[in-house]
């Protein structure tokens, strides 16, 4: 129980007989003050589900049912809670009061004192919204104890109620001109006669504002699977309390899609409904006037999600959609649905803009701000580039088996996740990749998707034995939930274990993304780095252990399959492709550094974080193989691959945000990267590199800016960089670690990109200056492939052609060098040896190709090539 020191207990004196309450409360968000009429549960309306209902968040989501038209929490632990989400406690001096019906099942715990169940008001969160409340939401909690008594804080009564018969249980609260008084009753008499009863006085106005909800505790030591308790007729009313129906969650809670080409495809997340034999979920589209059903689907039973394929997708303009479910309850069919938007594209013509999140920890739940000021940009299109959730999101750690509460309890993090961003993808595409953390794993080195044993523990010593801890079947749940709805993968056979894979292209607004999956073919280090590197997550415990010289390792990075796809995907250009990006979960270098001699990165929470300004000395860039660093010859052979297209590399996992230029044999000579900020992150990782004598930090940039090597000797070239500061801003845990999001705007025309890094807080309409120091970059689409020209060809061109596709092949090996599409009436091809060289130049809307073979490199600038198309 709650302790408050301000609760006196005593013998109830001045309340009537109480019945219940009413619903109401503006709101924490306060967007409605109207009172309204008497709340009541229906539970006894809906069929037995793995749910609550969309009135209702449960914590946790595994551990609240509907059975025999109850609501029962279905474990006997610590500080399970069912927040009514559309009737909250407003701020005022008015009264109120509710009523419940209480089953106590756990004969086990009949006795024990330390075991309760009642109400919990005034329930407030971190942040003021009803989201935040009904998430970790702390109030004052009343109720019953297992030895039957009535209990406030650390007062009981001596008389007791009988625990094996039904106990009707109520509470008023009364504003007695300067506090709230308070008074529990509670009775095995259906009429309430003979109530034991308990009051309290003392309560501050400002602790009976917030969430109601239902709470079923026991103490950490009494835990067990065991159900507690069943609740049922919870009512309430009362003018302090208000509504907002609009704040109902579920059963649709968020849907996400894409349109690749002429396919749409969208996948819409429900709740845990599986038990309702028959559900069928219709996708409309309003065309003409009206709703038109277009699709049809049913639920999968393990990741309670639809999904839906429109092929011939024509539509030039935005298309109203929603996703419909007729819900039969035992009064009758109920109508639900979750509504959106499917964008009109982007012409080639028209600029693109893309919204880039990734490392999503729970400190700044339910985000708000977030939503809020990513829609001042109005982006094209999201994306989400893993890390969705951490472990720890909702605050009560991970459950891995048995395998059907292991669903429940992913889909409770994953519900957060949708909560907090829905609004962000709900009228645009979005591109949805799960990372380490979605798999419950600090890093994955998914070995082509073998086994991790966990027989030795769950974390270091499972992961670094290489493949995934979860069972396959629960990895490919979370994978269709939130990749289903990305284009087909590119070759969709499995690895080990029957693992899916969902590594793609997807061409949107004349941009085509390469969505590629760093964790699934990569390596462990363990497994392949000599016993005496010591390796523990990813990092050599020996410091006499010199990774450099391993260059040559035979270790997989993207493995050969993600390879070939490259090199493919390198190469095919469509006539509605105009530019090229990568998407993947992390960047190819390592863009952090700690203390010298740190030899593991899970001192990182504890760092201290600087001022504004200053700068951290006795750094040195670490050596931690979960980023794309590593292994360093499979990092070159990817860059050389992805260099080919003028690509740009986006990321995330990193938690630091920084733009640099990938350099493979000379600093520069690859693409550009952008590795966005965390949402909300708890590993502030930072770069403070030493500065060696005569180093040249970029020009009008800080001095961590410029030409460094990771720990790896990767080569790379920092362009900006955004370590963690003091903000002054509450909370500091979710502002002073460089959290917020980025903005990307491909410029099809101008052929640029324009590269911006916002954080959280800032509010970009009022604020336009307001992002972190360094941005925003502008480069060109020729800047992502910066390797030197040794020499040129004789300049091309172009007659009856607009943007050709520009192919140079070294003629001696057959290989391409690159493909570029050419925006302007002529082009000059640097390459890069006096090797004679092939041009293809390609008609993309007519197919037709002019080759032009034993073409030698020139220094006459005057020499054309004429390359006209009919």
């Amino acid at each position: 129980m709650k302790r408050r020191s301000a609760v006196k207990a005593m013998a109830l004196t001045s309340f009537s007989t109480p019945f219940m309450l009413s619903q109401g409360f503006t709101g924490i968000r306060q967007l409605f003050s109207t009172p309204t009429p008497v709340f009541q549960s229906n539970w006894e309306n809906w069929p037995d589900i793995h749910w609550i209902g969309p009135e209702y968040w449960g914590n946790r989501l595994q551990d609240w049912e509907i059975q025999d038209g109850k609501a029962a929490c279905v474990i006997s632990a610590p500080n399970r809670t069912l927040h009514i989400l559309t009737h909250q406690l407003r701020d005022g001096k008015e009264d109120f009061e509710q009523s419940v019906l209480v089953y106590w099942r756990n004969e086990s715990l009949k006795g024990n004192p330390n075991a309760y169940v009642g109400f919990r008001s005034g329930a407030k969160g971190k942040f003021i919204d009803y989201r935040s409340a009904a998430v970790f939401g702390q109030g004052i909690d009343l109720g019953i104890n297992g030895l039957g008594q009535l209990v406030i804080g650390d007062k009981s009564t001596e008389a007791k109620v009988d625990l094996n018969r039904p106990v009707y249980l109520s509470m008023q609260a009364k504003w007695t001109g300067n506090s709230y008084t308070l008074a529990l009753s509670a009775s095995n008499d259906t009429g309430f006669s003979s109530p034991v009863q308990l009051q309290t006085e003392g309560i501050k106005m400002e602790d009976l504002s917030g969430n109601l909800a239902l709470v079923a505790h026991t103490s950490k030591d009494d835990q067990s699977d065991e159900a507690l308790v069943t609740f049922s007729d919870w009512k309430f009313q009362g003018e302090k309390i208000v509504t907002d129906p609009r704040q109902i969650f579920g059963p649709i809670v968020f849907a996400q899609y894409t349109v690749n080409r002429n396919t749409l495809k969208l996948t819409a997340q429900l709740a845990p409904v599986e038990k309702v034999q028959g559900l069928e979920v219709l996708l409309q589209l309003h065309q003409a006037g009206k709703w038109e059903t277009v699709a049809n689907a049913t639920l999968d039973p393990e990741g309670r999600y639809v999904h839906f394929r429109i092929e011939n997708w024509d539509k030039k303009e935005q298309v109203p959609y929603r996703v419909f479910l007729d819900f039969p309850l035992k009064t009758g069919n109920s109508e639900f649905f979750y509504q959106g938007e499917i964008a009109r594209q982007p012409s080639p013509s028209e600029k693109l803009k893309v919204a880039v999140f990734s490392c999503n920890a729970d400190y700044g739940f339910p985000d708000q701000e977030v939503s809020e000021h990513v829609a001042i940009h109005r982006p094209d299109l999201a994306l989400f580039l893993g890390d969705q959730f951490y472990e720890s999101t909702g605050g009560f750690g991970i459950q891995t088996s048995p395998l059907e509460k292991s669903y429940l309890d992913y889909l409770h993090k994953w519900y957060m996740f949708g909560w907090s961003y829905r609004e962000i993808f709900r009228n645009i595409p979005a591109a949805i990749i799960p990372d380490d953390h979605d798999l419950y794993h600090g890093n994955v080195w998914g070995e082509g998707g073998k086994n991790a044993p966990t027989d030795k523990g769950w974390n270091y010593d499972a992961q670094d034995q290489g493949g995934y801890k979860m069972s396959p079947k629960w990895v490919n749940m979370v994978q269709r939930t939130q990749t289903s709805h990305l284009p087909d993968p590119f070759d969709p056979t499995p690895v080990k274990q029957d693992i899916g894979v969902y590594y793609t292209e997807w061409v949107y607004g004349g941009v085509s993304f390469a969505i590629i999956e760093d964790r699934k073919f990569k390596s462990a280090p363990k497994n392949v780095l000599p016993q005496e590197a010591k390796v523990t997550n990813g990092f050599i415990q020996n410091p006499d252990f010199d990774i450099k010289k391993y260059y040559d390792l035979e270790a997989n990075l993207l493995g050969q399959r993600q390879m070939d796809f490259l090199e493919k995907w390198t190469q095919n250009w469509d006539a509605d492709i105009r530019m090229k990006a990568v998407l993947s979960q992390t960047n190819f270098c390592t863009v952090a550094t700690l203390p010298e001699g740190s030899i593991i990165d899970s001192i990182v929470p504890r760092l201290p974080i600087p001022k504004l300004g200053e700068y951290v000395p006795g750094d040195a860039p670490t050596t931690d193989m979960d980023s794309n660093g590593w292994p360093q010859k499979g990092r070159d052979e990817a860059l050389r691959l992805i260099r080919k297209s003028f690509a740009l590399h986006i990321a995330g996992d990193q938690h630091l945000p920084s733009t640099v230029q990938y350099g493979v044999d000379e600093f520069g000579d690859s693409g550009y990267a952008f590795s966005g900020p965390a949402l909300n992150n708890f590993f502030p990782r930072r770069w403070w590199p030493k500065l060696p004598e005569g180093h040249q930090p970029i020009p009008g940039k800080a001095p961590n800016t410029g030409n460094f090597h990771d720990g790896f000797g990767n080569k790379m070239t920092i362009h900006a960089v955004a370590n963690p500061h003091q903000t002054g801003i509450f909370p500091a845990i979710v502002h002073d670690r460089s959290t917020g999001y980025g903005i990307i705007t491909f410029d099809k025309v101008k052929k640029s990109m324009e590269i911006e890094c916002w954080p959280r807080y800032v509010n970009p309409k009022e604020n336009p200056g307001g992002q972190f120091d360094g941005w925003p970059i502008q480069i060109t689409e020729a800047d992502n492939y910066g390797r030197k020209a040794l020499a040129y060809l004789d300049t091309l061109k172009f007659q009856g052609v607009d943007n050709p596709l520009v192919s140079i092949f070294d003629e001696a090996t057959g290989i391409l060098e690159y493909n570029l599409r050419v925006n302007s009436s002529s082009f000059r091809p640097k390459v890069f040896s006096n090797s004679t060289h092939r041009i293809e130049v390609k008609n993309l809307d007519s197919g037709e190709t002019k080759t032009f073979q034993g073409m030698k490199p020139s220094s006459d600038t005057d020499r054309e090539i004429l390359v006209t198309f009919a």
